[in-house]
């Protein structure tokens, strides 16, 4: 070691046997990390004893005090001492570490817990008497009777008080609390027919509820989409898409947001492996690959989705607190998320997040200030039809009045029961003002033309291919030899996107034609991006996305200007190519292309409501 000071003296060391508090604690410090990861051992335990109700109270951030009560199968007498043993569990038999189906497996969170905190354990089993035991720094009590209808009760005190240095390392009272809610939420999230209740108990008592999801009923989707409108918000359930697709074996479940509801971090996403939450690089990448052509890179898609395998083809035991996971096929388990994805957006046209009108709603509220006050009825629909009959040209009874009304052509049109209504007018050179059947629409219309270029430019691409243009002199690029096997795994790929290596000898390739769309390209720093990439995730887009990259460019130059005055009928089939091509609900930036306003959010504006 570097230090001043060794910790191995220079004399030849001893090896020796830990006792069983000091492994206890050390396998704490893997388990255990904070108040958070407490809480996710404690409430796996409970999903994997079949718990229906599951609720969970802290104080002070969980430093205090954590309890885990559950509905579950709950312990004998017997079984209690045994389950604060370190590697003795009911959920394996030792015989097949990869066909695992619950949560848990290794035997290790109880005693660890025991072993830095306070821990209390009562249970009852069906048929059985209550008992409970309690153990503190590793040292166990004796069984005792105890109080209990049915399941497990888990309380855990003063979290670290028998290593007191790890207290140092926690973050405040609030941060830790709101770790808490992120892994029940998450937990909840993957199981939507399970009941959570969450509540904190600082300052004693029944404690303050911090949210609290019923089970669910009916089947899986429904049961998802409700739990998810309690968990993360309306808006998500509104503008989420459902994806369901299977390849190989392997099935993808759950809900993707639409493009224009994105968020500026990473806070909207939860991913599942067999109902596991789990925060892997494959799977955040094949994310991110999915929303490549509809997201700018500072925006990042909001999405719940559990991919479901034979537990066989997939290693949950790589990562201390699982929350890492190893694919026997990861290519399968990444491919199977983007086209996923893709699809879903594809078939979801040009359909735009809900909020995107609220915020216009929004920043139309008159200032707070005095309440308005509006006298006046709402008229009833027979009222309005007189009214018009009286409005319009020639009106018997107005036969002799001096004003003539005559109607614009584009007003006679039915377009206006269309998705995207008929264009009635356009202000300042750049956005479509367009009627439908139950509101209007504002249509941004160098955004929404770009959009269609850049669609019609990639089918033409992928019809025809992506044009390739020879090097003179092939372009030599050095790297490691496994690298250079990495690459040429996957020249057939490169080359259908007009990239075209050979081997060249030991670790060099030769690059011998690169897109001809990208003109010019630096061939050594696109093949060392690629390989980031492919080290990374398992797959590259880096190529891909530069070639969108340039036909983004394009269709921005082909597209209707700002500024440019548009006739009806140009608007009108604007709108009608729009309702017919994917994605045309954001521009290629992940921004919306239009707004929709309801006529009840519309008069609601003007107190008409």
């Amino acid at each position: 070691m570097t230090l001043q000071d060794p910790k191995i003296r220079p004399e030849r060391p001893v090896i020796r046997q830990l006792d069983e508090a000091a492994v206890n604690r050390i396998a704490a410090g893997e388990v255990v990390e904070r108040p958070a990861s407490a809480v996710k051992e404690l409430v796996e335990n409970a999903l994997d004893a079949g718990a229906r109700r599951v609720e969970v109270v802290y104080a002070d951030g969980g430093k205090t005090l954590i309890r885990v009560t559950d509905d579950g199968c709950g312990m004998t007498a017997e079984d209690l001492p045994l389950a604060l043993a370190r590697h003795a569990t009911s959920k394996i038999d030792g015989s097949d570490l990869l066909n695992i189906r619950s949560f848990g497996f290794r035997g290790e969170a109880l005693p660890s817990l025991g072993a830095v905190a306070r821990l209390k354990i009562t249970s009852r089993a069906e048929g059985g008497e209550a008992a409970a035991i309690a153990v503190a720094g590793g040292r166990m009590a004796p069984v005792r009777p105890a109080a209990l209808t049915k399941g497990t009760v888990v309380e855990l005190r003063d979290l670290f008080y028998a290593t007191p240095a790890r207290l140092k390392f926690l973050r405040s009272d609030r941060a830790e609390a709101q770790a808490i809610k992120d892994v029940v939420q998450r937990l909840a999230m993957a199981e939507p027919f399970v009941g959570f209740t969450l509540r904190d108990g600082t300052g004693g008592g029944e404690g303050k509820l911090i949210f609290r999801a019923d089970a669910e009923q009916g089947e899986l989707f429904g049961a998802l989409s409700q739990r998810l409108r309690t968990l993360i918000g309306k808006d998500f359930a509104d503008n989420a898409l459902a994806i369901d697709a299977e390849r190989e074996g392997i099935r993808l479940t759950g809900y993707a947001a639409l493009p224009t509801y994105s968020r500026g971090a990473a806070v909207e996403q939860f991913l599942f492996v067999n109902g596991r939450p789990v925060r892997d690089k494959l799977l955040i990448g094949a994310l991110r690959a999915g929303y490549m052509d509809v997201l700018s890179r500072d925006r990042h898609p909001a999405a719940v989705l559990n991919l479901i395998c034979d537990p066989e083809r997939v290693d949950v035991n790589v990562h201390p607190a699982k929350a890492e996971v190893r694919f026997r096929e990861p290519g399968i388990a990444r491919g199977l998320i983007v086209s996923a994805l893709r699809h879903a957006l594809a078939e979801a046209g040009h359909r735009a997040s809900s909020t995107v009108a609220g915020l216009t709603l929004g920043a139309m509220q008159p200032e707070p200030g005095q309440p308005r006050i509006y006298q006046m009825d709402r008229p009833s629909q027979a009222a309005l039809r007189t009214a018009y009959t009286a409005q319009a040209p020639l009106a018997p009874e107005l036969a002799e009045a001096s004003a003539r009304f005559d109607p614009d052509p584009i007003l006679e049109e039915p377009q206006d029961q269309q998705p995207l209504g008929a264009a009635r007018a356009q202000v300042h050179e750049n956005y479509i003002i367009a009627q439908t059947a139950n509101g209007l629409v504002i249509v941004d219309q160098h955004a929404a033309h770009e959009r269609l270029v850049y669609e019609r430019l990639k089918r033409q691409r992928d019809e025809n291919g992506v044009a390739a243009q020879a090097l003179l002199i092939p372009e030599i690029v050095d790297l490691s030899e496994g690298d250079a096997r990495l690459l040429l795994d996957h020249a057939e790929a490169l080359g259908q996107l007009g990239l075209t290596i050979e081997p060249f000898g030991g670790g060099a390739i030769a690059v011998r034609e690169t897109p001809a769309v990208l003109g010019e390209v630096n061939a050594t720093a696109l093949l060392k991006d690629i390989l980031d990439e492919l080290h990374d995730l398992g797959d590259s887009q880096r190529l891909q996305s530069r070639i969108d990259a340039v036909l983004s460019r394009m269709s921005c130059h082909g597209s209707i200007r700002s500024g440019r005055r548009m006739r009806p009928d140009e608007m009108n089939a604007l709108l009608r190519e729009m309702e017919q091509t994917p994605l045309s609900g954001q521009c290629n930036h992940g921004r919306p292309t239009y707004v929709e306003l309801k006529l009840s959010d519309i008069e609601r504006l003007f107190g008409r409501t």
